[in-house]
């Protein structure tokens, strides 16, 4: 994953390079230029609306990468919508043990804090639709400019993985019917360059129907904030 990152960070610099480079007075003076862009994007998840008990512990972390194509809507071409596609991979350690009975039910039940295991994560694989309003500052022959966008996000949850490590012990869960496989959230993120803010909220529950033992509700929201880098 490290390796594929670095490559792709590497094409990516080495494209905007180049394409500046062959930029002709002809498409600097462009009016009808766009800013459709790579995006990277690497978040700290965070769990909110959590019931009593459940809280994370280590780093939960994100990785967003994709395309958004840009649509502006004014003279200037300073506002714009943005559609675009992408793919993340994000992984919440937390306490929240997730198994799996005989019968195929899924058991969900807090980790006591005096518990002797060595790891507790769930990790989800999404694709992404990015929609967004878009404003900058920039004009066709500026490269670093203020912006700002804002927007909604689709998802859909292609592949998700639950861990538990113990001494002697490993249970792994690919099946969980009450994830909650299609995702929808806010996004928001401002900056200046290819550096910027980034920060999203889901309006979608991560669980739907999902009680511990202790019969207490456990619906779960994602909060995530760090840097998304946009790349021409």
């Amino acid at each position: 994953m490290k390796a594929l990152l670095l490559f792709f960070v590497f094409f990516l610099t080495s494209y905007t390079q180049v394409q500046s480079q062959n930029k002709t007075e002809d498409s600097i003076t462009d009016p009808y230029y766009r800013e459709d862009q790579f995006y990277l994007a690497i978040t700290f998840n965070l769990l909110v609306n959590k019931p009593e008990g459940i809280s994370q512990n280590g780093f939960s972390g994100g990785l967003h990468l994709g395309f958004i194509r840009d649509m502006p809507f004014n003279e200037r071409r300073n506002w714009s919508i943005g559609l675009g596609a992408g793919l993340s991979m994000n992984t919440y350690n937390e306490n929240l043990f997730i198994g799996e009975r005989e019968n195929e039910a899924t058991i969900f039940e807090v980790i006591p804090p005096n518990s002797n295991y060595n790891k507790n994560w769930l990790t989800t694989y999404q694709i992404e639709v990015p929609l967004q309003l878009r404003w900058r500052t920039s004009t066709a022959s500026t490269f670093n400019f203020w912006r700002i966008y804002t927007g909604l996000q689709l998802g859909y949850v292609y592949a998700y993985k639950a861990n538990f490590e113990q001494p002697g012990n490993q249970v792994v869960q690919t099946d969980i019917p009450e994830l909650e496989r299609y995702k929808l959230g806010a996004n928001f993120s401002f900056g200046y360059g290819s550096f910027n803010f980034y920060f999203y909220y889901s309006l979608t529950p991560f669980f739907k129907d999902a009680i511990t033992e202790t019969d207490r509700s456990i619906e779960l929201n994602t909060f995530k904030l760090g840097l998304i880098f946009y790349i021409l």
